[in-house]
């Protein structure tokens, strides 16, 4: 079963934007996460969906993000996110030299969302992460993401055919 962000219901999708460096630890990205939501006043029932850069794509902590919020997990090259740059609250040269783009959160979540995207919860930062929400439509067409899908191995995760097969549990790919 594929599904995209904006599938669930007619909602509008509500996409967290994830950064972190690598080996952080699961339990910081998704504490980080949920206070991202509490900011917003959201719910983690209304989270339509993860994104990030394509290097954190095998992350542990970024699949373990979106299997504890039973969401796919959709990854962009830098070029996608650096295409955000002019829609970014907190554009960082620091991260722009360590990744290729002036931001991961922001950008991700803005490129998730599409060109209607906007931020509701601009870059808050814990220890390790970053994270950020965004609200809008999803392109599918958008040939610089890798759809999340469903996969039935709840410990599993790999890049299959340029899409990212996240580790969800309870439903098969």
């Amino acid at each position: 079963m594929h599904r995209d962000i904006g599938d669930q219901a007619g909602q509008r999708p509500l996409v967290l934007g994830l950064g972190c460096e690598r080996g952080t630890p699961y339990g910081e990205v998704i504490r980080l996460a949920e206070n991202a939501l509490r900011l917003a006043g959201l719910d983690r029932r209304d989270l339509t969906g993860i994104a990030s850069l394509d290097t954190r794509a095998a992350e542990p902590a970024m699949l373990a993000a979106a299997t504890h919020f039973s969401v796919p997990f959709l990854v962009f090259n830098a070029g996608a996110l650096e295409a955000q740059t002019s829609r970014l609250k907190n554009p960082s040269e620091i991260v722009f030299a360590l990744t290729g783009c002036h931001g991961v959160a922001e950008a991700a979540a803005l490129a998730a969302a599409g060109k209607s995207g906007s931020l509701i919860v601009a870059k808050i930062k814990s220890a390790h992460a970053t994270a950020a929400i965004a609200c809008g439509e999803f392109v599918e067409s958008n040939p610089n993401v890798a759809a999340g899908r469903w996969h039935s191995d709840s410990a599993s995760s790999h890049l299959e055919s340029g899409r990212l097969v996240s580790a969800l549990s309870g439903a098969a790919s």
